[in-house]
């Protein structure tokens, strides 16, 4: 399945891997929970066991793609590279009720 693909269906889980002063500077995703860059490893079970696609992002889709790298070296199966925040809430909020 494409990026696309996943959020028109409706069933994925974001994970935005900014740090919490970002949120609180920049804003969030509803839904979406907050796994610093610098956690990611030591949450990794946290993150694997989810059990639809997981979608990552950060700022600008730099971190979350080193994310991204780092859980698919360590089995992640569905995982997909969101890029920056706020591309992808237009992209999500686009897409709700389409399905």
């Amino acid at each position: 399945m494409s990026l696309a693909e996943v959020i028109k269906s409706g069933n994925y889980e974001l994970i935005d891997v900014r740090e919490p002063m970002e949120l609180e500077m920049d804003g969030n995703i509803d839904g979406a929970k907050n796994i610093p860059l610098g956690e990611v490893e030591d949450r990794q079970d946290e993150i694997l066991s989810v059990e639809k696609p997981v979608i990552l992002f950060c700022r600008s889709g730099n971190r979350s793609g080193k994310a991204l790298e780092y859980l698919n070296s360590q089995g992640l199966k569905d995982g997909y590279n969101g890029g920056g925040w706020a591309d992808l809430k237009a992209t999500i909020e686009a897409n709700q009720g389409t399905f």
